[in-house]
């Protein structure tokens, strides 16, 4: 199985914007993200890209031999947080407002589907063919689930539950 990973550190930008763009391309194929990057509207999407080349490069040396890059699938990537850097802007009055230039680290694993082997339990039959459908349930079979009205609490709430439904009963009897 092919497995390439790379990462890219110090890269000026906060990784909180880095995620958005690392979520787009999560689980989809390399050819699909290659694209998707191209055309986000994002600064760090340059940046992911080079990561992403440099993952699939990393993953066809690895092996020995140039693979097929079609097969190759974004496994996982993530953000973290680098260091930050703390800048000064001059403020009126002689004061000084901090800036905080924050950095990431940007990391991407890619690697091959895991193929889906078919076990087959009798000859021309594969498992799925062999489990029976569930049976339908019938209406009548079902349980009706209700939620409970809680009561509420001291005396003075019971009373008042039990005066309303006493004059509710009596108007019904009265309009009869």
């Amino acid at each position: 199985m092919i497995e390439g990973r790379a990462t890219a550190k110090f890269v000026r930008g906060s990784p909180q914007k880095a995620r958005l763009v690392l979520d787009l391309i999560r689980g989809k194929d390399v050819d699909k993200a290659m694209s998707t990057l191209r055309f986000a509207r994002r600064a760090v999407a340059k940046d992911i890209e080079k990561v992403l080349r440099s993952a699939v490069a990393n993953a066809q040396q690895k092996e020995g031999g140039e693979g097929d890059d079609g097969d190759l699938y974004v496994r996982e990537c993530y953000a973290d947080q680098g260091p930050t850097l703390k800048r000064i802007r001059a403020a009126p009055m002689g004061r000084a407002f901090r800036i905080i230039k924050r950095t990431s680290h940007l990391t991407v694993f890619v690697g091959q589907r895991p193929e889906k082997i078919a076990v087959v339990t009798r000859v021309g039959e594969t498992d799925d063919e062999a489990v029976e459908p569930k049976q339908a349930v019938q209406p009548g079979e079902r349980k009706k689930v209700t939620a409970k009205k809680a009561a509420p609490r001291g005396a003075a709430g019971a009373k008042k539950i039990t005066k309303k439904k006493t004059a509710r009963k009596a108007t019904k009897k009265s309009d009869d």
